[in-house]
């Protein structure tokens, strides 16, 4: 994710607010102990995505991929006291790791984690869902968007990440980047949403459902 002026990221990482002390050490221990760690959501998009599930008024959220839990309770501080974050993982080390730090903060009570395939997972689900953050693997994006579609509410907002795969959407080689690829023709010829793909991080897909 080298793509972005290293110093304009740096400037918006500065000028952004903070994550606070659990957040901060989460990120360090995910560098620790988890392999690829630049998974984790990070300040800048975490906070964009507290900032989106309080501006749709976000009572019920959905994630597709926890990793560390950056991003779950990043968004569940969005939440009021009796929402309810659905996060997805597979990864038995990862959600070990997340679910340490769920009972570390006031807002994991919110969170629920749905351990296994996140597509059998959301077929145990119903809606209606304000909001859903996919960040998980690349080849079943198209997979889980249409997965997901019939639990979120009109008007609720589907972001996806890593939706620029560090540029090389631009010339895609393999499977992953074709499947990125495909998603964001997908979504920009779907006439069911409208939305905008942010040069955030390594690309924001935001797509709100009409």
């Amino acid at each position: 994710m080298d793509f972005i002026d290293e110093k304009i990221e740096q400037y918006a990482f500065d000028h952004t607010s903070d994550e606070g002390e659990l957040l901060r050490r989460l990120e360090e221990e995910t560098y620790q102990k988890l392999e690829i760690p630049q998974m984790t959501t990070g300040r800048l998009e975490a906070r964009l995505l507290k900032l989106l599930a309080r501006l749709v008024g976000a009572r019920r959220i959905l994630e597709i991929g926890t990793f560390g839990g950056y991003g779950a309770l990043s968004m569940a501080e969005a939440l009021p006291e009796d929402g309810t974050l659905v996060t997805c993982e597979m990864d038995p080390v990862a959600i070990a790791f997340a679910r340490k730090y769920f009972a570390e903060s006031p807002h994991g009570k919110k969170i629920t984690l749905l351990e296994g395939p996140a597509l059998e997972s959301i077929k145990t689900l119903t809606g209606p869902f304000d909001m859903a953050f996919i960040d998980a693997d690349k080849q079943n994006y198209s997979n889980y968007y249409e997965a997901i579609f019939p639990l979120i509410r009109q008007g609720g907002l589907i972001a996806v990440d890593n939706v620029l795969w560090s540029g090389r959407v631009l010339d895609p080689k393999d499977d992953s980047d074709r499947a990125i690829h495909q998603f964001n023709e997908r979504v920009i010829k779907d006439q069911r949403v409208e939305s905008v793909l942010l040069t955030v991080r390594d690309g924001l897909n935001c797509i709100i459902k009409n």
